[in-house]
């Protein structure tokens, strides 16, 4: 017979896996404490705003029912996903406080049940918090013991905002720590029929699955610092050209080249954070994690130079326009948004500050206050501009043209943190260019490099 699933947690991930698993053809409870959340699900509309997720409930609203009851919804399944806020507290670590929650009424609901139940913690947690933290309560709440009654994994999902549904369904691999063989190969059944790839499925310990999911998101956000550390070097060779430079790096396959591209730093509600939580973890343990820290504090401090960059061109009176305010394309959340940081320093410093995003604006508004005017129209940006930014490379602006500068002021600077635009604002009248990790000073650069090297060339010439 076919697993029944319930989701805890109607968040953009909770809801997204509740909807895919229905479209793989199981029924699915999802149930929230919020009650608009569980009303919207049960109405067959998404409770959150995420890609393809209202037209895929509607599709398939007939395999999915939300409640606010956990007993309803453990009772009615057969497999639990957890899938719950756990936010950084004020050492760098994931507060439990809504898992341990959601764990008692799991637990509770788990004493009237006969049938095995497996309970699989999804949020974002660290080394130790499953084992330790969660399966008390559970056991406490449930009067039952793990293994017997109950199994226990934790598996946390690799998705990016903005296609959830997608990756959760078509994932390089899913990761699996099991408290013991019996839950760890039911949920490897269970994906082994939900997936549409057939991706591996590496099963381990609780605590290497937990330290694993943090490590492969500081990894990624160390690649993203190397890359934006060699577009600043870029810049100051004659010639200078990240793309050519990371490009070849990514023809490594010890490299690859995913997230190598040299250009605004990262954000959004997972990397910032899991760079301190590591350095956290290093720290409870008598560990280091120095490059952990060294990434944060870097990407944190990128901002700060590049207001002071663009200072002198965001002169007394002039309008600076930044363009793309979410923290990456195709994404509502301005959670850690570079674009959305940037804008606000650059208001604080003394320019006066429009911007624009195809999906953010609303979020961005409710952040910035008066600081930033959020404008309705990318054209109205460009039109009041004497200094752009392009700071996310959404297709919006990968399709601008020519004609889309003609009503801009007479001289406008374009500064173009992802190399998106080229070909269509070179050597237009009254634009300047400046693609981010590129040589645009290439006398002064030479001039720089032959100055490093002049002592040799003099000892060449009196050899």
């Amino acid at each position: 017979m076919p697993y029944r699933y319930s989701i805890v947690g109607l968040g953009k991930l909770g809801a997204s896996m509740a909807a895919a698993i229905a479209s793989r053809g199981f029924f699915v409870v999802g149930v929230d404490v919020s009650r608009g959340a569980v009303e919207r699900l049960a109405s067959g509309h998404a409770p959150v705003e995420e890609t393809a997720l209202e037209e895929t409930i509607a599709r398939n609203r007939a395999r999915l029912r939300a409640t606010l009851s956990h007993r309803e919804a453990v009772l009615d399944s057969d497999v639990t996903f957890v899938v719950v806020p756990t936010p950084s507290d004020a050492r760098g670590a994931f507060s439990l406080e809504c898992a341990v929650g959601a764990f008692r009424e799991i637990g509770s609901a788990l004493r009237d049940k006969t049938a095995y139940h497996l309970v699989v913690m999804t949020s974002t947690v660290l080394p130790g918090a499953t084992r330790y933290g969660l399966l008390p309560v559970l056991e406490a709440a449930s009067g039952k013991t793990r293994g017997r009654d109950f199994g226990l994994c934790y598996s946390p999902e690799f998705i990016a905002l903005g296609s959830v549904i997608h990756d959760f369904l078509n994932p390089d691999f899913t990761l699996v720590g099991e408290h013991d063989a019996q839950a760890g190969a039911h949920l490897e059944a269970c994906y082994s029929e939900i997936l549409n790839n057939g991706a591996p499925c590496p099963r381990m310990s609780l605590e290497n699955a937990e330290l694993a999911k943090i490590a492969l998101n500081t990894f990624v956000t160390t690649k993203i610092t190397y890359a934006n550390m060699l577009a600043e070097l870029c810049e100051r060779l004659p010639g200078g050209d990240v793309d050519a430079v990371t490009g070849a790096l990514g023809l490594d396959r010890r490299i690859g080249a995913k997230y190598l591209t040299g250009a605004l730093g990262y954000g959004g509600p997972c990397f910032p954070r899991d760079n301190l939580a590591l350095g956290f973890l290093a720290r409870a343990l008598g560990a280091r994690a120095e490059l952990a820290e060294t990434t944060d504090r870097m990407n944190r401090s990128l901002v700060d130079r590049l207001v002071e960059r663009f200072q002198p061109l965001a002169r007394q009176g002039a309008t600076v326009a930044v363009l793309g305010l979410a923290y990456k394309p195709h994404s509502h959340v301005v959670e850690e948004s570079q674009g959305l940081r940037l804008a606000v320093r650059l208001a604080q410093a003394g320019a006066r500050v429009v911007a624009w995003d195809p999906l953010a604006n609303a979020s961005a508004r409710a952040q910035v206050g008066g600081q930033v005017i959020v404008l309705d129209e990318l054209a109205d940006c460009l039109r009041q501009a004497d200094l752009a930014l392009f700071t996310t490379p959404d297709p919006a602006f990968r399709t601008l043209k020519a004609s889309d500068f003609r009503h801009a002021k007479a001289a406008i600077t374009l500064v173009d943190f992802w190399r998106i635009l080229g070909p269509a604002v070179r050597g237009l009248p009254g634009v300047c260019y400046l693609p981010i990790g590129h040589s645009s000073a290439d006398e002064a650069n030479a001039a720089r490099l032959e100055s490093l090297w002049q002592d040799t060339a003099l000892l060449a010439r009196a050899v």
